[in-house]
């Protein structure tokens, strides 16, 4: 099967190591991976920001350097949230030919969605001999309802431990800008998290959105807790 590559900013800017993981894992799977280098933002930032005019301008140039029909995949449960649910917000009136249900917004998947549930694949034959827990990000869980899939794909890799964490469905903390706005509880919603990870001897925190990752690893980092962060495309790529 041939799929687009989507490529959130922040995993442009400072994980790129995830997305060619991901391609990996993709071709493994017997995918025909194809990557615009055109594509930017699909707007989700100016969105939250209130800044909707210049959203629905980055999101324009999104619906066309994703205009082939193709399904579209990304490393991030976050952007595919945005671009499923609200770009029919965007449009209301109609943009670029297209009406209320954007074809895009039907064709972009998160990465283990679209294994699990498109492809049929929960085994794509990595080894991680570690202990692991893994935190549902808020967008893959609830705007994308992305549950069990990547469960199923960690429960097939070779050594690896998943044991759950009683707030595996709780925030983090990052939120975006509510990092920003609401420094202290977002700090206190990530102690949180990492915390319970500990306590549970896991030696990972695992999730689909880096950005949640990166939140909880400047936490960990900053008070020298023994436990890392991985992105689950960088946890399946391994053999």
């Amino acid at each position: 099967m041939r799929i687009q590559l989507l490529i959130p900013c922040f995993v442009d800017q400072l994980y790129p190591e995830t997305a060619f993981n991901m391609v990996q894992v993709l071709e493994r799977a017997g995918c025909e991976v194809s990557y615009n280098p055109e594509q930017t933002c699909c707007g989700q930032p100016a969105f939250n920001a209130g800044f909707i005019p210049e959203c629905r301008s980055v999101a324009e140039k999104f619906i066309g350097d994703f205009a082939a029909d193709d399904p579209i995949v990304a490393p991030s449960g976050s952007c595919v949230g945005f671009v499923r649910n609200y770009y029919g917000q965007l449009f209301t009136e109609g943009a670029l030919g297209r009406n209320d249900n954007l074809p895009v917004a039907t064709r972009v998947y998160e990465f283990t969605e679209f294994l699990v549930d498109v492809l049929g694949v929960t085994d794509v034959g990595a080894r991680f001999p570690s202990k692991i827990t893994y935190h549902d990000a808020c967008s893959a869980l609830r705007e994308c309802k992305i549950k069990d899939a990547p469960r199923k794909l960690l429960q097939h890799v070779s050594g690896l431990e998943l044991t759950e964490a009683l707030d595996c469905e709780v925030c983090c903390g990052f939120g975006g800008t509510f990092a920003v706005k609401f420094e202290p509880i977002s700090i206190g919603m990530g102690e949180q998290k990492v915390l319970n990870a500990v306590k549970l001897g896991a030696e990972y925190i695992v999730s689909t959105d880096l950005s949640c990752l990166m939140h909880l690893d400047s936490y960990i980092k900053k008070h020298n807790h023994p436990i890392k962060v991985v992105h689950i495309a960088d946890v399946l790529v391994g053999i």
